[in-house]
């Protein structure tokens, strides 16, 4: 009995020791709303979503000091529907972010798990839909990823230290196909810069079998280029593409209550007609032509009013340009006002407008599809929603 109490002494003493080295941290937010769609695949709509300024979530985060300035980190989050309680990202536990690394405060930090790229990194945090518009107004269905819906699995990251207002990074994936390096692999580097008023980001990424690696990184994505995981009709003619890349550039200048935004994104898909990356039949009867390319070209400008401490106002312009299989033209506007309850709670309502002109990417008349939505059934469609949003 004695040994087994001088054993349980010495357990606690080192669970202490272990505790007072390292912390796990449980955090999370809902944000869920009532909505207005104009026109849900020629219907209007009206309902209750989950997660349009930031996705539902709880997380789990923790460090452990190693010494010597080394600490040893982990976060894992969860993405969930708050209105029905499923599980978000088609399904996966944690399906927002899973990554395991080690960081120090003079070289940086090395992680590897699912993770976002350096677009979604660096640049997303300028634009309109990651500060304050949402998923709904985010440039061609996400195309750029500055809504952070897309993530990529089996990613080592580099992430350095902020070095006066400057910080940079890249990540690699492994595409891990036996006989292949390059294929189903996704690499991108990026950087910001703060100084002051001035802010700048840029970055860019490079994904092999965009269908495959990149939209379908998800549990319930297609691994095979039978069917597409690229449903919106703004790109979704290009999932036989056998390579995606994303130029994205930002600036931002704070004057007083004031802040200006402009972002700039450059998309081009290369090697069309791969049928082992999608389909290549389009909507329009014809088949993507084997080696041909895409491009598109997305400008937004934004500018953020801080009225009270608690009260904000916003609005937001966004132009997408598409030329290749279709030539399309989309014009989408966004405002939106949130007033905050608390540090930790408020209520915001946003308003978004889009017009398609020309041909899409299936090579059929364009019509408006406002990201996470059900396309028109015609060339306008418009979104109203107001949400309550409480984080812990």
């Amino acid at each position: 009995m004695q040994k087994k109490i001088i054993a349980l002494a010495v357990l606690g003493a080192s669970i202490g020791v272990a505790h007072a080295q390292s912390s796990v941290t449980l955090y999370g937010l809902f944000d869920l709303g009532v909505n207005y769609t104009s026109n849900s695949g020629g219907k209007p709509q009206f309902n209750m979503s989950s997660g349009e300024q930031q996705g539902s979530r709880f997380g789990l985060k923790g460090l452990e000091d190693l010494g010597g300035g080394l600490k040893a980190i982990f976060l894992l989050e969860n993405g969930f529907t708050a209105n029905n309680g499923a599980f978000g990202q088609g399904g996966a536990l944690w399906g927002r972010q899973a990554f395991v690394g080690l960081s120090n405060n003079r070289y940086g930090t090395v992680t590897l798990g699912r993770q976002y790229d350096s677009v979604a990194e660096y640049v997303a945090p300028f634009a309109a839909p990651d500060q304050w518009a949402g998923g709904v107004f985010a440039h061609a269905g996400d195309l750029d990823n500055e809504n952070n819906n897309a993530r990529t699995n089996n990613a080592i990251k580099y992430t350095s230290p902020e070095l006066n207002g400057l910080a940079f990074g890249g990540m690699y994936s492994f595409g891990g196909v036996a006989g292949s390096v390059s294929r189903n692999q996704i690499f991108s580097g990026g950087l910001h810069y703060v100084s002051g008023s001035f802010r700048f980001a840029a970055a860019y990424l490079n994904i092999r079998d965009p269908n495959i690696s990149y939209f379908g990184s998800n549990p319930n994505g297609i691994s095979t280029g039978v069917v597409t995981n690229m449903a919106d009709p703004i790109f979704s003619g290009y999932a036989s593409a056998s390579t995606q890349q994303t130029f994205s550039t930002a600036l931002a200048y704070v004057y007083r209550a004031t802040t200006f935004g402009l972002v700039y994104s450059r998309i081009k898909f290369s090697g069309l007609g791969n049928p082992t990356a999608g389909p290549i039949k389009l909507a329009s009867g014809k088949n993507a032509t084997p080696g041909t390319s895409g491009t598109f070209n997305n400008i937004e400008s934004s500018l953020m009013y801080q009225f009270t401490p608690a009260f904000f106002g916003n609005a937001a312009y966004d132009y997408t340009n598409e030329s290749g299989i279709g030539r399309s033209h989309y014009h989408t506007a966004a405002v939106g006002l949130d007033y905050f309850l608390s540090k930790r709670t408020d209520i915001y309502f946003l308003a978004v407008y889009q017009r398609a002109v020309g041909t899409n990417s299936q090579g059929v008349a364009a019509v408006a599809a406002l990201n996470s939505l059900t396309a028109s059934s015609s060339d306008k469609q418009t979104y109203i929603r107001i949400s309550l949003r409480h984080k812990f």
